[in-house]
Protein backbone atom coordinates (compact mmCIF):
# COMPACT_ATOMS: atom_id res chain seq x y z
CA UNK A 1 0.00 0.00 0.00
CA UNK A 2 1.30 3.45 -0.84
CA UNK A 3 1.29 5.49 2.38
CA UNK A 4 1.95 9.21 2.72
CA UNK A 5 3.85 9.69 5.97
CA UNK A 6 3.78 12.29 8.70
CA UNK A 7 7.32 13.49 9.30
CA UNK A 8 6.79 14.12 13.02
CA UNK A 9 4.30 12.94 15.63
CA UNK A 10 3.31 14.83 18.78
CA UNK A 11 4.63 13.76 22.15
CA UNK A 12 2.25 15.75 24.39
CA UNK A 13 -1.52 15.75 24.88
CA UNK A 14 -1.67 19.46 24.08
CA UNK A 15 -0.03 18.95 20.69
CA UNK A 16 -2.20 15.91 20.00
CA UNK A 17 -5.43 17.74 20.80
CA UNK A 18 -4.53 20.53 18.38
CA UNK A 19 -4.06 17.94 15.62
CA UNK A 20 -7.37 16.22 16.44
CA UNK A 21 -9.23 19.52 16.28
CA UNK A 22 -7.53 20.42 13.00
CA UNK A 23 -8.22 17.11 11.27
CA UNK A 24 -11.70 16.22 12.54
CA UNK A 25 -13.35 18.49 9.95
CA UNK A 26 -11.95 16.18 7.25
CA UNK A 27 -13.90 13.15 8.49
CA UNK A 28 -16.74 12.11 6.18
CA UNK A 29 -19.43 9.74 7.45
CA UNK A 30 -21.13 9.14 4.12
CA UNK A 31 -20.68 6.03 2.02
CA UNK A 32 -17.77 6.45 -0.39
CA UNK A 33 -16.81 2.82 -0.83
CA UNK A 34 -15.91 1.07 -4.02
CA UNK A 35 -16.79 -2.59 -4.40
CA UNK A 36 -15.36 -4.29 -1.32
CA UNK A 37 -13.28 -7.25 -2.48
CA UNK A 38 -10.78 -7.08 0.37
CA UNK A 39 -11.37 -6.10 3.98
CA UNK A 40 -8.55 -5.69 6.47
CA UNK A 41 -8.19 -5.66 10.23
CA UNK A 42 -5.47 -3.77 12.08
CA UNK A 43 -4.41 -4.13 15.69
CA UNK A 44 -1.44 -3.13 17.85
CA UNK A 45 0.27 -5.04 20.64
CA UNK A 46 3.24 -4.11 22.78
CA UNK A 47 6.53 -5.77 23.68
CA UNK A 48 9.43 -5.19 26.07
CA UNK A 49 7.39 -3.50 28.80
CA UNK A 50 5.42 -1.43 26.27
CA UNK A 51 8.53 0.21 24.82
CA UNK A 52 8.01 -1.46 21.42
CA UNK A 53 4.74 -1.18 19.47
CA UNK A 54 3.90 -4.07 17.14
CA UNK A 55 1.19 -3.62 14.54
CA UNK A 56 -0.41 -6.39 12.55
CA UNK A 57 -2.68 -6.29 9.54
CA UNK A 58 -4.73 -9.15 8.13
CA UNK A 59 -6.35 -8.86 4.70
CA UNK A 60 -9.32 -11.12 3.98
CA UNK A 61 -11.30 -11.59 0.81
CA UNK A 62 -14.89 -10.42 1.07
CA UNK A 63 -17.51 -11.76 1.53
CA UNK A 64 -16.00 -15.24 2.03
CA UNK A 65 -13.48 -14.03 4.69
CA UNK A 66 -10.55 -16.11 3.46
CA UNK A 67 -7.18 -14.90 4.71
CA UNK A 68 -5.15 -13.46 1.82
CA UNK A 69 -2.21 -11.57 3.33
CA UNK A 70 -0.70 -10.60 6.67
CA UNK A 71 2.10 -8.28 7.74
CA UNK A 72 3.76 -7.16 10.98
CA UNK A 73 5.76 -4.02 11.80
CA UNK A 74 7.48 -2.71 14.91
CA UNK A 75 8.71 0.68 16.10
CA UNK A 76 9.54 2.31 19.45
CA UNK A 77 6.50 3.50 21.42
CA UNK A 78 6.61 7.30 21.62
CA UNK A 79 3.23 8.32 23.07
CA UNK A 80 1.78 7.30 26.47
CA UNK A 81 -1.47 5.39 26.95
CA UNK A 82 -4.12 8.10 27.45
CA UNK A 83 -7.79 7.40 26.68
CA UNK A 84 -8.96 9.57 23.79
CA UNK A 85 -5.47 9.78 22.29
CA UNK A 86 -4.91 6.17 21.28
CA UNK A 87 -4.25 7.04 17.65
CA UNK A 88 -1.04 8.91 18.48
CA UNK A 89 0.28 5.78 20.17
CA UNK A 90 -0.82 3.30 17.50
CA UNK A 91 -1.30 4.94 14.08
CA UNK A 92 2.43 5.48 13.37
CA UNK A 93 3.15 1.75 13.51
CA UNK A 94 -0.14 0.95 11.72
CA UNK A 95 1.05 3.09 8.80
CA UNK A 96 4.32 1.12 8.85
CA UNK A 97 2.51 -2.18 8.56
CA UNK A 98 0.04 -1.03 5.89
CA UNK A 99 2.99 0.05 3.77
CA UNK A 100 4.09 -3.59 3.61
CA UNK A 101 0.89 -4.83 1.96
CA UNK A 102 0.82 -5.93 -1.65
CA UNK A 103 -3.01 -6.02 -1.57
CA UNK A 104 -4.76 -2.71 -0.98
CA UNK A 105 -7.89 -3.36 1.11
CA UNK A 106 -11.12 -1.56 0.18
CA UNK A 107 -12.14 -1.26 3.84
CA UNK A 108 -10.22 -1.35 7.13
CA UNK A 109 -11.80 -2.33 10.45
CA UNK A 110 -9.87 -0.90 13.40
CA UNK A 111 -9.69 -2.19 16.96
CA UNK A 112 -10.62 1.22 18.37
CA UNK A 113 -13.11 4.05 18.11
CA UNK A 114 -14.27 6.01 15.11
CA UNK A 115 -16.43 9.08 15.78
CA UNK A 116 -17.50 7.60 19.15
CA UNK A 117 -14.89 9.85 20.72
CA UNK A 118 -14.97 13.06 22.80
CA UNK A 119 -13.73 15.10 19.82
CA UNK A 120 -15.31 12.80 17.20
CA UNK A 121 -11.85 11.79 16.04
CA UNK A 122 -10.89 8.34 17.25
CA UNK A 123 -8.24 6.01 15.88
CA UNK A 124 -10.33 4.85 12.91
CA UNK A 125 -11.02 8.47 11.90
CA UNK A 126 -7.37 9.46 12.22
CA UNK A 127 -6.17 6.50 10.17
CA UNK A 128 -8.90 6.94 7.56
CA UNK A 129 -8.15 10.63 7.04
CA UNK A 130 -4.40 10.06 6.78
CA UNK A 131 -4.69 7.31 4.14
CA UNK A 132 -7.99 8.55 2.62
CA UNK A 133 -9.58 5.10 2.82
CA UNK A 134 -12.87 3.84 4.29
CA UNK A 135 -12.42 2.80 7.92
CA UNK A 136 -14.65 1.52 10.72
CA UNK A 137 -14.09 1.67 14.46
CA UNK A 138 -15.03 -1.62 16.15
CA UNK A 139 -14.00 -1.22 19.78
CA UNK A 140 -14.20 -3.80 22.53
CA UNK A 141 -14.99 -1.24 25.23
CA UNK A 142 -17.01 1.94 25.66
CA UNK A 143 -15.17 5.27 25.60
CA UNK A 144 -18.07 7.73 25.73
CA UNK A 145 -21.82 7.73 25.24
CA UNK A 146 -24.96 6.14 26.63
CA UNK A 147 -27.36 3.60 25.19
CA UNK A 148 -30.53 1.68 25.89
CA UNK A 149 -30.54 -1.93 27.02
CA UNK A 150 -29.40 -4.31 24.31
CA UNK A 151 -31.14 -7.60 23.53
CA UNK A 152 -29.02 -10.70 24.10
CA UNK A 153 -29.31 -12.09 20.55
CA UNK A 154 -26.51 -11.87 18.00
CA UNK A 155 -27.13 -9.08 15.48
CA UNK A 156 -29.07 -6.86 17.91
CA UNK A 157 -27.91 -3.26 18.12
CA UNK A 158 -28.95 0.03 19.64
CA UNK A 159 -27.75 3.60 19.00
CA UNK A 160 -24.89 5.01 21.05
CA UNK A 161 -25.53 8.66 21.92
CA UNK A 162 -23.53 11.55 23.31
CA UNK A 163 -24.83 15.09 23.86
CA UNK A 164 -27.96 14.34 21.86
CA UNK A 165 -26.00 13.02 18.87
CA UNK A 166 -25.89 9.45 17.57
CA UNK A 167 -22.17 8.65 17.51
CA UNK A 168 -22.24 4.90 16.96
CA UNK A 169 -23.97 1.65 17.76
CA UNK A 170 -23.71 -0.99 20.45
CA UNK A 171 -23.75 -4.29 18.58
CA UNK A 172 -24.24 -7.80 19.94
CA UNK A 173 -21.77 -9.79 17.88
CA UNK A 174 -22.51 -13.08 19.62
CA UNK A 175 -25.51 -14.14 21.69
CA UNK A 176 -25.10 -13.50 25.42
CA UNK A 177 -21.60 -12.06 24.95
CA UNK A 178 -20.39 -8.52 25.71
CA UNK A 179 -21.13 -6.18 22.79
CA UNK A 180 -18.87 -4.26 20.42
CA UNK A 181 -18.98 -0.49 19.96
CA UNK A 182 -19.21 0.39 16.28
CA UNK A 183 -18.72 3.84 14.79
CA UNK A 184 -17.75 5.22 11.39
CA UNK A 185 -14.12 6.13 10.90
CA UNK A 186 -14.01 7.76 7.48
CA UNK A 187 -15.88 7.55 4.16
CA UNK A 188 -18.60 5.28 5.52
CA UNK A 189 -21.95 5.69 7.29
CA UNK A 190 -22.98 4.13 10.59
CA UNK A 191 -25.55 1.85 8.97
CA UNK A 192 -23.04 0.55 6.45
CA UNK A 193 -20.43 0.15 9.18
CA UNK A 194 -22.81 -2.09 11.12
CA UNK A 195 -23.57 -4.15 8.00
CA UNK A 196 -19.91 -4.78 7.22
CA UNK A 197 -19.05 -5.71 10.80
CA UNK A 198 -21.98 -8.14 10.86
CA UNK A 199 -20.80 -9.65 7.58
CA UNK A 200 -17.31 -10.14 9.02
CA UNK A 201 -18.59 -12.11 12.02
CA UNK A 202 -18.55 -15.90 12.26
CA UNK A 203 -18.92 -17.71 15.59
CA UNK A 204 -16.73 -15.41 17.65
CA UNK A 205 -17.24 -12.09 19.45
CA UNK A 206 -14.73 -10.28 17.25
CA UNK A 207 -15.02 -9.86 13.47
CA UNK A 208 -12.63 -12.13 11.59
CA UNK A 209 -10.54 -9.13 10.54
CA UNK A 210 -9.87 -8.09 14.14
CA UNK A 211 -9.48 -11.67 15.34
CA UNK A 212 -6.67 -12.35 12.87
CA UNK A 213 -4.96 -9.01 13.48
CA UNK A 214 -5.22 -9.36 17.27
CA UNK A 215 -3.70 -12.83 17.18
CA UNK A 216 -0.77 -11.62 15.07
CA UNK A 217 -0.16 -8.39 17.00
CA UNK A 218 -0.19 -9.92 20.44
CA UNK A 219 1.21 -13.39 20.03
CA UNK A 220 3.83 -13.23 17.25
Amino acid sequence: MNIQRRETWPTTVEEAMVIQNQLKSLVRTTDELKTVKYVAGVDVGFKEDYTISQAAVAVLSFPDLTLQETAIAQRPTTFPYIPGFLSFREVPVILDVLEKLTITPNLIICDGQGIAHPRRFGLACHLGVLIDQPTIGAAKSLLIGKHDDLPAEKGSWTPLKNKGEIIGAVLRSRTNVRPLYISPGHRISLETSIDYVLNCLTKYRLPETTRWADKLASHT
